[in-house]
């Protein structure tokens, strides 16, 4: 019998590609707001519904889901639903599974890099620092938080806490945003570009999770990001190398993204490095370490 393992997010990236890589060893379901598929389940965040049987001789969740950080203007609706979808999505997980009287084997949930803080420095971050004071700082304590609780209260044996970097991918996310503008001429770092963006492979993130799967011995917080660190002025030029596109655009200055994107401008424009020696020292090796070689991966298919 293969252990079963339940998915949020079920529409995202990360979830879609992670499903595929791990199904011949698990039996995989989904939560989803609308059930197209037999093995999804339906799931009402905000009335806090779920379907039961989904959680039927279950031994681990991994828990993306999540409203997109950078999708919309963070109003102050917005920043509400962003720490709702992942705290009250964990906190509808945890009441099922304490009202059934279950117990997980695992307990897996996105978290983000951004627990350090929003900001530029030369500190390399690690999983023992502490956390940053601004609002996406908050959004990643609030969501570790949540899933804390389930060991907490005994419902999982181990929780696991993966702070996600950029995920670089041509299905979606920052590389897709990115390469159109630069195939038109229009590509340009933004703000000074000095800003460091820390990144990983759609296939490592993936990896990532199956690793921290299969590894009883995980446990707490794990900073998914590529070893090579990188710049936003050094990505951008790369995928303009790599597609063959000059880069003719002066630098776009950050007051044209406060006027357009709000506060959440201050995510592009300000970015530290982080560690992945603790994931390293479990075993975990990238198959995409290097940023040339991760984006000719994705963008010469």
């Amino acid at each position: 019998m293969k252990e079963v393992v339940l998915i949020t997010g079920a529409s995202g990236m990360i979830a879609k590609s992670l499903s595929k890589k791990i199904d011949h060893e698990y039996t995989i379901r989904f939560l989803t707001r609308k059930k197209t598929q037999p093995n999804e389940y339906e799931w009402d965040i905000k009335n806090g519904t779920i379907d039961e049987s989904a959680f039927e001789n279950l031994s681990h969740i991994i828990h993306l889901a999540g409203a997109n950080i950078s999708e919309k203007r963070w109003t102050e609706e917005r920043k509400k639903e962003l720490i709702s979808s992942r705290v009250d999505s964990a906190k509808l997980l945890l009441d099922t599974l304490r009202k059934k009287n279950l117990k997980l084997k695992s307990f897996i949930s996105a978290s983000g890099i951004n627990y350090y803080g929003t900001k530029t420095t030369e500190t390399i971050y690690t999983e023992t620092d502490p956390p940053g004071n601004d609002f996406l700082s908050k959004v990643v304590i609030l969501w570790e938080k949540a899933a804390d609780k389930f060991q907490e209260q005994n419902v999982a044996e181990r929780v696991v806490k993966i702070r996600t970097a950029v995920v670089l991918s041509e299905k979606d996310g920052a590389l897709k945003k990115m390469i159109p503008s630069i195939q038109f001429g229009l590509g340009a770092p933004l703000g000074n570009g000095k800003q460091y963006m820390p990144w990983i492979h759609l296939n490592d993130i993936c990896s990532v999770y199956e690793f921290a799967l299969q590894n009883s011995q995980m446990q707490g917080a794990y900073n998914a990001t590529s070893p090579q660190h990188t710049t936003n002025k050094n990505l951008t030029q790369k995928i303009a190398d790599i597609i063959h596109k000059p880069l003719f655009l002066p630098n776009i200055p950050s007051f044209i993204l406060k006027l357009i994107f709000g506060e959440l401008a201050n995510a592009l424009l300000e970015g530290s490095r982080a560690s992945s020696e603790k994931i390293q020292r479990m075993g975990f090796e990238f198959e995409f370490p290097d940023l040339e070689k991760a984006l000719k991966n994705l963008l010469k298919k």
